[in-house]
């Protein structure tokens, strides 16, 4: 019996594919790395982006959301070295249960936070089928943690009550706050890891060699 190509060929495809998704041991070891160190880099922000929060807030109700792009790193960061799906959301996860467990003012709510932002971030590679890990994907993982941290702040704070100005103006800052400062510094953070040879099991650490 004659077989086309195309069948031949489907099968070694999904095998692939699924190989390209299935979490090694490296991965869930880097993954928890990642986000211990990510949980102390939110630990140290906790003080410097709350102050930072509140004096723009004073400035502008809502204009605090520009310091939250630093609370966003660990979903972007996550999502472009192990390239998983569940990368991000669980890298974001494991730092802000780092972050509250060390201490911090928003206690077991910081959690919740974890939750959504990693969602968001997770939801743009997952739309780029986890195979596009540029800077502009980067960029658009954090906008879309920051968009996360929006609607949980919605109803948990609830903000829902405050007026739409404050609301819109609160979600255009922590959109470009997390492109910003989750986005393009987590993307360079990877390049820069990547070129140390410390990601040289990862797609992202073969990349930066390529570059070089």
């Amino acid at each position: 019996m004659h077989t086309s190509t195309s069948a031949r060929t489907a099968p070694a495809s999904a095998a692939l594919t699924a190989d390209r998704f299935r979490w090694r041991v490296v991965d869930i070891v880097v993954a928890a790395v990642l986000g211990v160190a990510i949980g102390l880099i939110f630990w140290g922000w906790n003080t410097v982006g709350g102050i930072w929060f509140g004096a723009m807030d004073a400035v502008t109700p809502g204009l605090g959301g520009i310091a939250v792009g630093i609370w966003l790193l660990g979903g972007v960061v996550g999502g472009l070295i192990i390239r998983k799906p569940g990368a991000a959301l669980l890298v974001e996860l494991i730092a802000a249960v780092v972050s509250a467990l060390i201490g911090n003012v928003w206690g077991i709510t910081t959690i919740f936070s974890g939750l959504a932002q990693g969602l968001g971030a997770e939801l743009i590679f997952l739309a780029f089928l986890y195979l596009r890990f540029t800077l502009p994907v980067a960029m658009l993982a954090g906008a879309g943690a920051g968009i996360g941290a929006w609607l949980l702040e919605l109803f948990l704070t609830p903000n829902i009550v405050k007026s739409l100005e404050f609301n819109l103006i609160y979600l255009g800052t922590l959109v470009v706050s997390g492109a910003l400062l989750a986005g393009v510094v987590g993307w360079f953070l990877v390049r820069a890891l990547a070129a140390t040879g410390a990601l040289s099991r990862f797609a992202a650490g073969r990349e930066a060699r390529r570059d070089v």
